[in-house]
C-alpha cells in the first residue's frame, strides 16, 4: 500500500492524504491569492511521486513550473523558517502539455457525436425547446447511421433537418425553424471562439492521460489561459473529459491508489446557470467515477459555487482564507464552518477569515473513511518551480 502523503503541518500536527481514499474526491477553496494554486501543485507533485497520473487545467498559466526543479527564494525561505517547515528538496515531475487550440501543447479533439446533445446544448446555451430540437437532430443522424465529426457536419445536418422538417415531424415531433436558426447562430459563435479546432478527428484517447515515466505519474496540464476567454467551452470540455473517463474506464472498486486524479480549476464555471439535467449528470459522474479509480478535486473561490448534491460527494477538504466582505461571503464562511468537522478549541468560522497566505483549514479522510477533525495548518510548498516556464522550456 502506498505511504500517506504529507500535505500540511503546524508544530506537531501533520495532515496526510491517504492515496486509497483520494478517489473519495476533494475540494480546495479560498479567495484569490490565498494559496490554492500552490496547494494544487503540492498535491499533484506528491501524487505523481507515487506513480499516480494527474490532469489539471492551467487557467492562469502558472502551473507549468511543475516540470522544472524549484528554487526557494529568500522571502519564501524566511517564511518557511518562521513556520518551522523544512525547505523541500528540488524536484521536477514528468509533464505533458495539452492545448485545445494546438498552439502551446498537443492538440485535443473530440467529435460532435461523442460530445452528445446534452453537453453541446450547454456549450451553446440553448433553452429547453432548442435543446429538444438538437436532441432530435442527433436522433435523426443516429437512425440514419450518420456520424457527426465536426461543426461542418452538424451544420449540414441541421440544414437538412430544417429544410425537410415536414418529413420528420410525424416521426420525431415538431421542428421549429426558429430553434434551428438559434442553434446555427450558436455554432457560428462557438466557431469564432476556436471551437472548430476542438471538434473533429483524430479524437483524444483517454489512455494518453494515464501514463507513468520512471515510476512517476505524468502530470497532464491543459493550457487554458486562452480557453478561459470562452468559459462555456472550457467547462463543457472538462466535463466531456470527465464523462469519457467514466464511460471508458473499467470498474475496479477501491484500489490502493487512484488510476488518475482530475483537478477541476475554476469549478464555478461548470455549475453557473447549468440546467438541472446537467447538474444531475455531473453528480452521477462524480458519484460513480470513484469505482473507476478516478479522484476528482474541485478548485474554486467560494464553496457555495458547488451544488449541495455534488458537495456531499467531496470527502477531502482544504479551505484557504475567505474574505467576508459581502453578505454572500459571510454566508459562505458560516456554511463552511458548519460543514467541516469541529475541533475543540478551534473557532472555524473565525479562523476562515484570519488565515494567512499558504495557511489552511484541512480535514482529510482517515483510514476508516471518516473526515478527520479540522486542523489549522500550513500547506507544504512543492519542490518544483513555482510559476510558469519559458517558451524555450516548453
Amino acid at each position: 500500500m502506498a505511504d500517506p502523503l504529507l500535505i500540511a503541518r503546524h508544530d506537531g500536527i501533520e495532515c496526510f492524504l491517504l492515496p486509497a481514499l483520494t478517489n473519495r474526491h476533494g475540494l480546495i477553496t479560498g479567495a484569490t491569492g490565498t494559496g490554492k494554486t500552490v496547494t494544487l501543485q503540492t498535491l499533484a507533485e506528491q501524487l505523481s511521486g507515487i506513480g499516480v497520473p494527474v490532469f489539471m487545467a492551467d487557467v492562469k498559466g502558472d502551473l507549468t513550473g511543475i516540470s522544472q526543479a524549484g528554487h526557494i527564494g529568500e522571502k519564501l525561505a524566511a517564511t518557511l523558517k518562521e513556520r518551522g517547515i523544512e525547505p523541500p528538496p528540488p524536484l521536477a515531475c514528468p509533464v505533458t502539455l495539452w492545448d485545445v487550440f494546438g498552439e502551446q501543447g498537443h492538440p485535443v479533439r473530440a467529435t460532435i457525436s461523442d460530445m452528445g446533445p446534452l453537453l453541446l446544448g450547454r456549450m451553446l446555451d440553448l433553452n429547453e425547446t432548442q435543446a429538444g430540437v438538437l436532441n432530435l437532430v442527433f436522433k435523426v443522424a443516429d437512425d440514419n447511421g450518420l456520424l457527426l465529426l465536426d461543426l461542418k457536419d452538424l451544420r449540414a445536418m441541421l440544414q437538412h433537418v430544417g429544410e425537410n422538417a415536414s418529413q420528420f415531424t410525424t416521426e420525431y415531433g415538431n421542428i421549429s425553424a426558429a430553434s434551428v436558426g438559434a442553434i446555427q447562430r450558436g455554432l457560428l459563435q462557438i466557431e469564432s471562439q476556436g471551437g472548430d479546432k476542438f471538434f473533429g478527428e483524430p479524437m483524444l484517447n483517454i489512455q494518453d492521460f494515464m501514463q507513468t515515466v520512471g515510476g512517476k505519474g505524468v502530470i497532464n496540464i491543459l493550457t487554458a489561459d486562452k480557453l478561459m476567454n470562452s468559459p462555456r467551452l472550457y467547462a463543457t470540455f472538462l466535463l466531456w473529459m470527465l464523462s469519457e473517463l467514466f464511460e471508458q474506464l473499467p470498474e475496479i472498486g477501491d484500489p490502493e491508489q487512484p488510476k488518475l486524479v482530475f483537478f477541476f480549476d475554476e469549478a464555478h464555471l461548470l455549475f453557473k446557470d447549468a440546467p438541472k439535467a446537467l447538474v444531475e449528470r455531473i453528480e452521477l459522474v462524480v458519484r460513480l467515477v470513484r469505482s473507476k479509480g478516478v479522484g476528482v478535486f474541485f478548485v474554486t473561490q467560494n464553496p457555495l459555487d458547488i451544488p449541495d448534491t455534488v458537495l456531499a460527494q467531496l470527502g477531502n477538504r482544504v479551505q484557504h482564507a475567505l474574505r467576508a466582505f459581502t453578505p454572500r461571503d459571510q454566508k459562505a464562511v458560516k456554511a463552511t464552518a458548519t460543514t467541516m468537522r469541529p475541533k475543540p478549541g478551534l473557532d472555524i468560522e473565525a479562523a476562515i477569515t484570519e488565515l494567512a497566505v499558504g495557511e489552511a483549514l484541512v480535514s482529510l479522510l482517515d483510514a476508516k473513511g471518516r473526515p478527520s477533525v479540522t486542523e489549522r495548518v500550513f500547506v507544504l510548498p512543492p519542490g518544483s518551480q513555482l510559476g510558469p516556464i519559458t517558451p524555450a522550456q516548453r
